[in-house]
């Protein structure tokens, strides 16, 4: 953790809806004036994907289990703390992207399943925002997490989210159901030994529960939609947090314990802006004054 250059890290499972989480924070960025570095998980994957291909071919001609995107073996877990422990100190390290698909690549000049160059961080930024898979990991060997100044876990029921990567990989990148089955069985190890312990070490957890059916999520037609579901959102500390005033400004919110405050699917957003907000504040806040700047100027944010 770092005083004066703060990081968020969103983390969650692929599918599991992190990128909805970002679009909040990017909105609470441009109307608080916030210049952040944004960085994404999987510009940390080891290989690039015909590197990725040839090795996963290999490992199943040797009758293996490939390597997968949860875990260490594909990823450089040492070089996303060493990025986390640079910027804590001097607001600096290195970063790059993976180019996904074709609009990608008019983007950032490099073929789809390749990564951009290194580069230096962007002098001048207020804060380091991290989204991907392994925002708060913990190993023998490393520990992202001790990096984090405030941590959010994105974790919908197992079914919903393994409904969203199906829907996603089909519509979005040609997979089968077959393709998607296979990866999401392939990645079981990695999935229970390297992403469901995150969440024992991240600040707040939202995690979206559906009142729809999804008892087979590889049949299932349909995402269920945010008004079909509820969002449970789980403080880690909840100390400071004023529960009487999320449940007055969130109707149909309740307490189920009392470190949890349950919200409807379409009000998962306004808890957000209502929670995070204050929280940008604090640590932009604490930073500025850390670096002898002056607070963030709140006149007027309508």
């Amino acid at each position: 953790m770092s005083r004066k250059h703060p990081i968020i890290a969103i983390t969650g499972s692929s599918g599991a809806g992190t990128s909805t989480v970002t679009e909040t924070f990017q909105q609470i960025f441009t109307r608080e004036s916030i210049t952040a570095a944004i960085v994404h998980g999987d510009s940390f994957h080891r290989y690039d994907r015909a590197e990725m291909r040839t090795i996963h071919n290999t490992a199943i001609e040797q009758g293996k289990n490939p390597p997968s995107h949860f875990g260490p073996e594909a990823n450089d877990f040492a070089a996303l703390e060493a990025l986390f422990a640079d910027y804590g100190a001097n607001a600096s390290g290195k970063v790059r992207s993976y180019v996904h698909d074709a609009e990608e690549e008019r983007q950032f000049g490099c073929p789809p399943g390749t990564f951009t160059p290194w580069e230096d961080i962007e002098a001048g930024t207020d804060l380091l925002y991290y989204e991907g898979l392994h925002g708060a990991v913990r190993t023998e060997e490393v520990d992202v997490a001790r990096h984090v100044d405030l941590c959010i876990g994105v974790v919908p029921i197992i079914n919903l989210e393994w409904i969203q990567k199906i829907h996603r990989d089909r519509s979005a990148r040609g997979y089968s159901t077959e393709a998607v089955t296979d990866m999401i069985l392939r990645r079981m190890p990695d999935y229970v030994n390297y992403i469901c312990p995150q969440f024992n070490n991240t600040d707040i957890n939202f995690q979206r529960v559906p009142m729809v059916d999804t008892s087979n999520p590889f049949i299932a037609r349909w995402i269920p939609t945010p008004d079909e579901s509820m969002t449970v959102i789980r403080f880690a500390n909840p100390r400071g947090i004023d529960f009487p005033y999320l449940s007055a400004m969130i109707p149909g919110s309740f307490m189920s314990r009392a470190n949890s405050i349950v919200v409807p699917g379409g009000k998962t957003e306004l808890a957000m802006q209502l929670i995070f907000t204050p929280m940008i504040w604090r640590l932009i806040d604490n930073s500025r004054k850390a670096r002898g700047l002056p607070g963030l100027d709140r006149r007027d944010h309508s």
